[in-house]
């Protein structure tokens, strides 16, 4: 009852919490002697984001809970039961992803892998393989070449060595 009553104020903590420790983490990062951007620009910007989002979170809520205890309390018995067994096959779908990324390369393990999370966590009525597949393709394609061409950083390559 706590974590359905609290939990996106929670969340919202934990995440601006984590993301203080990644923004922190960044400016360990050694800087760049070639470029003024340097290791520490994408962690810094995540975490602000991060940080940003988890604080609106929190404040929503808190400014909602204020508003609307007796609601809230009516909403969290509607809530449904966390789906341990989602949340398991996507913990060890990510963890397969990341162990098979370097030897299997980005395009290949990454098309596998994105359909197969959104079914996992795609409602039973949302389910449509042919969509997922097709986005899919399309989403790692553009990161592929944003990340090669765009900021010059060559993603793994894995059994294809891909000269695009």
């Amino acid at each position: 009852m706590f974590f359905k009553k609290y939990g996106d104020i929670v969340v919202g903590v934990f995440f601006m919490l984590l993301s203080a420790v990644v923004m922190f983490m960044a400016t360990q990062l050694p800087k760049s002697a070639v470029m003024d951007i340097g290791p520490d620009f994408m962690p810094m910007v995540i975490g602000a984001v991060t940080f940003l989002l988890a604080a609106l979170l929190t404040f929503l809520n808190v400014k909602n809970f204020k508003m609307h205890m007796e609601e809230a309390e009516a909403a969290a018995d509607s809530i449904e039961e966390c789906n341990y067994k989602r949340v398991l096959s996507s913990f060890v779908l990510t963890v397969v992803y990341v162990m098979i990324l370097q030897p299997v390369g980005f395009i290949i393990s990454t098309i596998i892998y994105l359909p197969l999370q959104m079914l996992i966590l795609a409602p039973e009525d949302k389910r449509k393989p042919l969509p997922l597949v097709i986005l899919t393709v399309i989403f790692t394609l553009v990161v592929f070449f944003l990340f090669r061409y765009g900021f010059k950083i060559v993603l793994p390559a894995g059994i294809f060595t891909i000269n695009l």
